[in-house]
């Protein structure tokens, strides 16, 4: 579904991709883990080519390259991005927000209503008529998630969906997480939370200073104590 292949990108001068690889498979979750500032952030803007020049390596969905698109089009082909910054309309209501992505047609796609988020998200129902701008973080990022849900995505990324949260209200978005890989969503997610990767993950890719360097199945991840001392661990 998703490839990368030696992948180096940059902020204007500064290089901060050095050779990425990767790949998701449909119906699969992937963690992309490492510590703050190591480029896990990064990844996911090249595939979305949101900020970020991509100027040598592969990246494909679908066997369509992505590099050079605009990131409305990617999204139109069927990759959803829930950014760290979460990025909701904050003047609007929560029902306004939802509303707010353009409808696709595709018949290949998982098909998302409004009750379905609400079904998946409760709370959302209960503030669908607040104004996303006043809503704590966690409710923000459950919006977001559920926004991106209304595109229709055949692959998400999430880019550290419960960073910052209150521990309930983080563990509320991994329930989410878990019922959507129960759908069979094809997910990549930033993450650093242990019990997050444990549970929702099917394969790990390693990231440190721009660079992939270990991936394996979340038991092989698990049986290496020294990859998460190495590369997660505050230094």
């Amino acid at each position: 579904m998703l490839t990368l292949r030696d992948v180096h990108a940059s902020y204007g001068k500064s290089e901060i991709l050095h050779g990425i690889n990767l790949t998701v498979e449909p119906g699969e979750v992937v963690c992309l883990i490492g510590r703050n500032g190591v480029g896990k952030s990064s990844t996911m803007k090249a595939i979305v080519q949101d900020e970020i020049t991509v100027h040598s390596g592969l990246v494909e969905f679908e066997g369509k390259s992505l590099v050079g698109m605009q990131s409305h089009e990617i999204f139109r082909l069927g990759v959803g991005y829930v950014p760290e910054d979460r990025r909701v309309f904050s003047s609007l209501s929560v029902l306004d927000n939802l509303k707010a992505p353009r409808i696709v047609r595709d018949a290949s796609r998982r098909m998302w209503s409004l009750d379905q988020v609400f079904e998946l998200f409760p709370q959302l129902y209960d503030y669908r008529h607040r104004t996303a701008g006043v809503m704590s973080g966690g409710e923000q990022q459950m919006l977001s998630i559920a926004r991106s849900l209304l595109t229709h995505p055949k692959l998400l990324l999430l880019d550290e969906p419960h960073e910052g949260l209150a521990p309930k209200v983080a563990d509320e978005v991994v329930d989410a997480i878990d019922a959507l890989k129960a759908e069979g969503v094809s997910m990549m997610i930033s993450e650093q939370a242990l019990h997050t990767i444990r549970r929702c993950a099917d394969r790990v890719y390693v990231v440190d200073r721009g660079v992939t360097v270990w991936n394996g199945t979340v038991d092989g991840f698990f049986a290496n104590p020294e990859i998460t001392q190495k590369y997660l661990m505050v230094q």
